[in-house]
């Protein structure tokens, strides 16, 4: 009895920490893989996802499901990612509200959390010598780069659509590196983290209800084609990265870890919490929006907190709350090992 109730925790906790990637995938600027990494599965789940590979295919074929999914650490993956699927249809429409109306406190609670993953990470490195600190560099000015870069027009061409899904998951295989933050470069963040999932969850709560008339709703189908197609993409960005990241973690362990680093380093400017959003306007000046409503990012305009203000502390509060978070689940990962 004792046994199944343990096994029923750990199989808990890996679904609670799915949840908790998925949430954080969806924020611009914070990466799913930091979560991974604190937890202590990054390198568990980097195995796992490069074992669905042709070999994998072929166990399916020849020996049938059970091979397969004892092959490829099953239990762990449907586990996960069904936590990340709860997240972007629970969790993940909260932070969607929040965002839009409390957009500086969460990203303070972000803020924190990858200042207290930065330090943890850090010591994931024994000792520090000239090599690692260019890679360390080399992560830091990437990511330097893709912060300062300007976001692209929203474009639902399905072919580029499909090179988002790519790019997407970068950021639940890549501490440091938001696939969320570089959707909003490629312009389709609101598209397909915003619009397109939301409209899964409004047509499942039709079919719940037997009601078919969203077929009749263009905009609805248009946002279900582009969501089937991104996922398509971030299933084989998974399996892509995957398998680049299992290598480069076997063979050159310590340059990776430096690079990621530096990626979390230069991520931090990305949500600095002080910063106000900059629409795309038209010729005439006017802001202008996607096809359902929401303002076109731009750009971002950061600036630098009164020091003697109140809400610089209220919001250096929340802050404090993200490395508190993060310190909790560091622990946690330690006593696990």
């Amino acid at each position: 009895m004792n046994q199944h109730k343990g096994t029923f925790y750990k199989d808990l906790i890996l679904i609670l920490k799915g949840i908790a990637m998925g949430a954080a995938n969806k924020v611009p600027g914070v990466s799913g893989g930091i979560v991974a990494f604190v937890a202590g599965f990054y390198e568990e789940l980097i195995y796992s996802l490069q074992k669905i590979n042709l070999k994998a295919l072929t166990l399916l074929v020849r020996k049938g499901w059970s091979s397969f999914y004892q092959y490829t650490n099953g239990r762990f993956l449907v586990l996960l990612f069904s936590g990340v699927i709860i997240s972007y249809f629970s969790v993940s429409l909260i932070l969607d509200y929040l965002i839009k109306n409390y957009e500086i406190q969460v990203l303070g609670v972000f803020f924190g959390m990858i200042i207290a993953s930065l330090n943890f990470v850090f010591f994931e490195i024994e000792k520090w010598d000239f090599k690692k600190s260019v890679f360390f560099f080399i992560g830091l000015s990437v990511g330097l780069i893709i912060m300062l870069s300007k976001p692209s027009t929203e474009n639902d061409d399905l072919l580029f659509v499909f090179f988002c899904g790519i790019i997407s998951v970068s950021g639940m295989t890549l501490p440091g590196l938001s696939g969320s933050f570089l959707l909003l470069l490629l312009g389709n963040y609101t598209l397909l983290l915003v619009d397109a999932v939301n409209a899964i969850y409004f047509t499942l709560l039709d079919l719940v209800q037997l009601d078919f008339e969203f077929v009749n709703d263009p905009a609805r189908m248009k946002l279900l084609q582009l969501s089937i197609v991104f996922t398509l993409g971030s299933v084989a960005g998974l399996v892509l990265f995957s398998n680049l990241l299992n290598y480069v973690l076997k063979k050159f362990k310590p340059m990776t870890l430096s690079t990621i680093i530096g990626f979390i380093a230069g991520s931090l400017g990305v949500i600095w919490p002080w910063r106000n959003e900059v629409h795309k306007k038209s010729i005439s000046g006017e802001v202008q929006y996607n096809a359902v409503g929401n303002p076109i990012i731009e750009s971002y305009d950061y600036y630098l907190p009164d020091l003697l203000a109140i809400d610089f502390w209220f919001i250096t509060l929340f802050i404090i709350l993200g490395i508190l978070i993060v310190t909790l689940l560091e622990k946690y990962g330690v006593q696990k090992k």
